[in-house]
């Protein structure tokens, strides 16, 4: 399998780890991954400040990708739901896809929507497929109990993402599973981790991750799984300056999925940066069980 790999602005700057531990298990899965140089922003910032601007940024990414005549594996949630919505506007509004596609000639490109666009997770799921995750399986962890994050901007709209089912979303519940671990039932699965309003409303970013954190831990989970930078970055180095300023706080760690899988798969924590967040995680290998 072939893919080429878009990774966003978040990623290479802030969360390097989360690249690091999904090319580890994409390696170990045979996996071949492209990147281009010349990728910019998703157009994520200003998709609703300014629409023709986002359009073009995202159409540019796509035409890139469309030079190499290969699909697009998308990291980041939110590049991922944007570069969606992107695609789906710029096949349903031809005069603005023409005016784009002029700008995108002066650089020897043009946008004709001919790759898929698909989430990290569901290369996994559906194109590597469940039983060939298992077989990579080497050790599994016991007892171990995870609340699965899914991410607001893979899920909705919908009819546009297709990554999921919003009202019960399980391709992420399904991954977890695959490692031996349990993925918890818990009412605040599927909304905002409070990332967006981050910088723009910080009461309520923080209020709308303190809830969603804490019905994890009254649900049981030892850990919070995620497969999105704003997610980590919200769980990870938010929640950690929240727990220097307040000795009370009461953290919950946070495991972007490709070390959550990678761990089962034998690949060191080295590499998948296990030692390189915020909130130590560090403890998640000792429910890994020998016995498998």
């Amino acid at each position: 399998m072939n893919y080429t790999l878009f990774l966003g602005c978040n990623i290479p700057a802030r969360v390097q780890q989360y690249h690091d531990a999904a090319k580890a298990v994409c390696e170990k899965l045979d996996i071949s991954l492209t990147q281009i140089k010349e990728f910019m922003c998703c157009g994520y910032p200003v998709r609703n400040i300014d629409e023709f601007t986002f359009l073009l940024s995202a159409a540019k990414n796509l035409a890139l990708a469309e030079q190499r005549q290969s699909d697009l594996m998308v990291l980041c949630k939110c590049c991922y739901g944007t570069l969606k919505m992107a695609e789906y506007h710029l096949r349903r509004n031809p005069r603005v896809l023409e005016k784009i596609n002029l700008i995108l000639a002066k650089e020897g490109l043009l946008f004709k929507g001919n790759i898929i666009i698909k989430h990290f997770l569901s290369v996994l799921h559906e194109d590597v497929g469940l039983e060939r995750l298992k077989a990579a399986v080497k050790v599994k962890y016991k007892k171990l109990k995870i609340a699965a994050s899914v991410g607001c901007h893979a899920l909705r709209p919908a009819r546009i993402t297709g990554f999921d089912s919003p009202v019960s979303p399980t391709l992420l519940d399904d991954l977890v599973k695959l490692t031996g671990a349990k993925s918890i039932d818990w009412s605040k699965k599927s909304e905002c981790c409070g990332a967006p309003l981050l910088g723009i409303n910080d009461a309520l970013s923080k209020s709308i991750m303190e809830k969603k954190l804490s019905n994890a831990r009254e649900s049981g989970a030892d850990f919070i799984a995620v497969a999105c930078p704003y997610s980590f970055l919200q769980f990870d180095t938010f929640q950690s300056k929240l727990a220097k300023e307040d000795t009370n706080f009461q953290t919950l760690g946070p495991v972007l999925y490709p070390q959550l899988l990678g761990l089962t798969m034998g690949i060191d924590s080295n590499t998948l940066g296990i030692d390189r967040h915020q909130i130590n995680i560090q403890l998640l290998e000792s429910y890994l069980s020998r016995e498998n």
